[in-house]
């Protein structure tokens, strides 16, 4: 089955950025569609991003247009989530999924695997 590893989270000041990575492997992997989401504690996972199996779609939430970028590099397995102006409000563990096939989505139930998080925290 597919696996996926994020890195990259960590401290970042209020305005500043930070870069999130997923390694993805297994069978069939580099051609699904894949997605970021967050969780705060006490609260449900927030869609974030999602981009299709090409790269060419991408989908975001309202609160990150414009903030966040998603992107993938499928010579490398990788996808990647560029924060940049951040707030405390994106203090939150973010996680890598995928899906099974290429087609972007921002809903939950639409992905199979899922990565184990990174944690981002923003302080002033």
């Amino acid at each position: 089955q597919v696996r996926l590893i994020e890195s990259g989270g960590g401290l970042a000041q209020v305005g500043g950025s930070l870069t999130l990575s997923c390694a993805a492997s297994g069978p069939d992997s580099s051609g699904n569609a894949m997605g970021w989401f967050r969780q705060v504690p006490g609260q449900e996972r927030e869609f974030l991003a999602t981009i299709s199996g090409t790269g060419t779609i991408t989908y975001y939430t309202d609160s990150v247009k414009g903030r966040f970028t998603i992107a993938r590099d499928n010579a490398k397995n990788t996808v990647s989530l560029q924060m940049n102006n951040l707030e405390p409000e994106d203090t939150a563990v973010y996680y890598c999924a995928a899906r099974t096939t290429p087609f972007a989505s921002a809903k939950k139930i639409d992905y199979t695997f899922w990565g184990q998080g990174t944690q981002a925290t923003v302080s002033s």
